[in-house]
C-alpha cells in the first residue's frame, strides 16, 4: 500500500503543477495566505477535491476515468445529477485523509441537440477503446502523463464556439480534454478570523480576486454544515486547429468550509478530524460552482 501511496502523491503533483502553472489564481492565493501568516508554505493547505470534468460517450467518461482512482484506493460515494447543466457526477472518497476527495462529472452528450452530439462525437469517436485500459496505472509517470495528453484532435474554434452556445460544458471538455478543472482550499482549519466562508471570502476580495456570484458568493447546503465559493476562471490563451489563437475560460480556485457534525460540537479544535466534519457535496452548490468557468462569470473580470 505504501507504493500505491507514492504513486498517488506522484500523480497528484503532477496534476497540481500543471494546473499551477497555468491558473495564476492559485498562486496568487498562495501568496495572499502566506503574506497573511494564514500559511508558510503551499505545502500546508490542505486540499479538500479536485474535479475534472467528462463527456459522456462510449469508452470515455466517468466509467473510463473513476478506474484510475479506484485503483489507488478511492471508493465511489454518491451520485448527483444536474438536470439544466445535463450533467452527471460522482464523488469518491480517498485511501486516507492526507488525500483530496476527488469529484467527476460527466456531460450527458445524448440530452444535446442532434447538432452539438454531431460535433462532440467528430472529435470523440476517434477514441474507438477505453484509453485507461492501456495505461499501466501501476505506473505513476504514465498516468500522470495520459491525464495531461490529448485524447482526440484540437477542436477548431468554430466547433468551440458552437458548442459553446448550447453548452459551456461541452466547450471546455472538448478544447481542454481530462485537464484538472479545480482544486479545493480547506478554509475550516485556518486560524480564526479566517476559518469561515464569510472570513475567507472578505480575506480574498480585499487581496482582489473576483468570485463566482452565482447564486450568491457563498454556496450553502440546505443543512447549513457546506460553504463553498470560487474565483471566477481566468481567460488563458489556446490554439485552436489551423493554429487559430483566442481567449477562452481556463481553470479556477474553489474554497470550502466544512462544518462539525452534532456529535461532535464539543471538541476542542486540535481533536478535529476529517471524519468529524460534514462529508460529500451538495448539488445546488455545484451546480453554481460549475459556472466559474461561463462566459456569464468570466465577463465580470472585464468590467
Amino acid at each position: 500500500m505504501k507504493t500505491a501511496k507514492n504513486g498517488l502523491s506522484l500523480i497528484l503533483d503532477g496534476l497540481m503543477r500543471r494546473y499551477q502553472e497555468r491558473v495564476p489564481d492559485v498562486q496568487g492565493v498562495i501568496n495572499a495566505m502566506i503574506a497573511e501568516g494564514l500559511i508558510g508554505s503551499a505545502d500546508d493547505i490542505e486540499n479538500d477535491h479536485i474535479a475534472f470534468r467528462t463527456m459522456g460517450v462510449p469508452h470515455l467518461g466517468i466509467q473510463s476515468l473513476e478506474k484510475i482512482f479506484l485503483h489507488f484506493g478511492y471508493q465511489r460515494r454518491e451520485a448527483y445529477f444536474f438536470p439544466e447543466k445535463k450533467l452527471d457526477a460522482f464523488w469518491y472518497a480517498p485511501p486516507t485523509p492526507q488525500f483530496p476527495r476527488i469529484f467527476i462529472s460527466e456531460l450527458r452528450v445524448n440530452d444535446l441537440s442532434p447538432e452539438a452530439q454531431g460535433i462532440i462525437h467528430s472529435y470523440t469517436d476517434e477514441v474507438t477503446s477505453d484509453p485507461v485500459d492501456l495505461v499501466n496505472l501501476d505506473n505513476a509517470a504514465e498516468v500522470d502523463a495520459f491525464l495531461h495528453s490529448g485524447l482526440w484532435r484540437t477542436p477548431t474554434w468554430i466547433d468551440f464556439q458552437q458548442l459553446s452556445k448550447e453548452s459551456e460544458y461541452a466547450a471546455w471538455v472538448i478544447y481542454n480534454r481530462y485537464y484538472l478543472n479545480h482544486f479545493t482550499v480547506s478554509v475550516h482549519n485556518l486560524r480564526p478570523g479566517y476559518d469561515t466562508m464569510e472570513g475567507f471570502n472578505a480575506f480574498l476580495e480585499r487581496n482582489g480576486f473576483v468570485l463566482n456570484d452565482s447564486g450568491g458568493k457563498i454556496k450553502t447546503s440546505p443543512d447549513g454544515k457546506l460553504a463553498q465559493s470560487s474565483t471566477i476562471a481566468r481567460m488563458v490563451m489556446a490554439e485552436f486547429a489551423g493554429g487559430e489563437i483566442h481567449a477562452i475560460a481556463g481553470s479556477y480556485v474553489e474554497f470550502a468550509e466544512r462544518k462539525l457534525l452534532e456529535p461532535f460540537q464539543h471538541l476542542h479544535k486540535a481533536d478535529i478530524k476529517r471524519e468529524h466534519r460534514r462529508e460529500g457535496f451538495e448539488a445546488g452548490n455545484a451546480d453554481k460552482i460549475f459556472e466559474s468557468t461561463y462566459s456569464t462569470q468570466t465577463k465580470k473580470l472585464n468590467l
